[in-house]
């Protein structure tokens, strides 16, 4: 029987990686919501702040399928998710703080996520050191040699 995507040996949605797209799916959710509320009810009060929580909710969301997909496809997509994440977060996240008044409301990542525990600010981090140890595993079992999972190899 074979093993759903990304769950496999290296796959990028296996042990910790199942975390990460689990964590990555309740954002898009929350973040998603957030920004269908936003825009619904007020988005004249603060558009680009809504607008800002809508793009993280599809970046979100792309992170999510690119990690669960997993495979050289997946890891790609995943890792230019959580790069555009990761800059939104600092961009958002100074500009927010320096300039209050571009941002009268608070998006997913204005003051690097504070609203949220600031993990905006360390899950792209934990996901794109994830994805670098996925494509060092991949790499491993492309030259035919298998990963040492013993201690100190995460």
């Amino acid at each position: 029987m074979s093993e759903p995507v990304g769950t496999g040996p290296g796959g990028t949605a296996a042990g910790p990686g199942r975390v990460l797209v689990g964590v990555y799916a309740v954002f898009a959710l929350a973040a998603g919501a957030r920004a269908t509320i936003q825009v619904a009810t007020k988005f004249s009060e603060a558009p680009v702040a809504y607008l800002l929580s809508a793009l993280a909710a599809v970046v979100y969301v792309v992170a999510t399928v690119g990690l669960a997909r997993g495979g050289r496809g997946g890891r790609r997509t995943a890792v230019v998710a959580c790069s555009i994440e990761l800059a939104g977060v600092l961009v958002v996240g100074t500009l927010s703080l320096l300039d209050r008044a571009a941002f009268p409301d608070e998006t997913v990542w204005s003051a690097f996520g504070r609203g949220y525990g600031f993990v905006p600010l360390v899950l792209p981090v934990l996901g794109l050191l994830w994805l670098r140890h996925q494509s060092e595993v991949a790499a491993e079992e492309a030259a035919g040699t298998a990963p040492d999972d013993g201690p100190g190899r995460a």
